[in-house]
């Protein structure tokens, strides 16, 4: 609204600028209120929107086990994949020894020339 008037009125300094200053005016509100309420509001509705997605893939998968006769221990695990809350197994650590086997020794090798 603010810049139409400045259009408007560009012969007249003085409306010029309080069309400029309602302008300003007019973008700081929209940024203040796009930050305040209407970003995280859209953050809000898109995290709501995969977890519906999330559900009805789940969903899917588990019907379409059915469907097909697989082992229910089979289906159960196929689901639980899908469960992002779900603690996921951690990678074995090396045993000791296996690792002791591969790195070399230190000092001389054996059946080298003792000097």
């Amino acid at each position: 609204m603010g810049l139409i008037q400045v259009m408007k009125h560009l012969e007249d300094i003085k409306e010029v600028g309080h069309g400029i200053a309602v302008a300003f005016v007019a973008t700081v509100y929209g940024v203040g209120s796009a930050n305040i309420f209407f970003l995280p509001a859209a953050n809000k509705l898109r995290a709501r929107l995969r977890e519906a997605v999330a559900l009805q893939e789940t969903l899917l998968e588990g019907v379409v086990g059915i469907v097909e006769g697989l082992n229910p221990t089979l289906i159960r695990l196929k689901l639980e994949s899908f469960d992002p809350r779900r603690e996921q197994p951690r990678p074995k650590a090396v045993r000791p020894a296996l690792a002791a086997r591969s790195a070399p020794a230190p000092g001389p090798s054996p059946g080298a020339p003792a000097s």
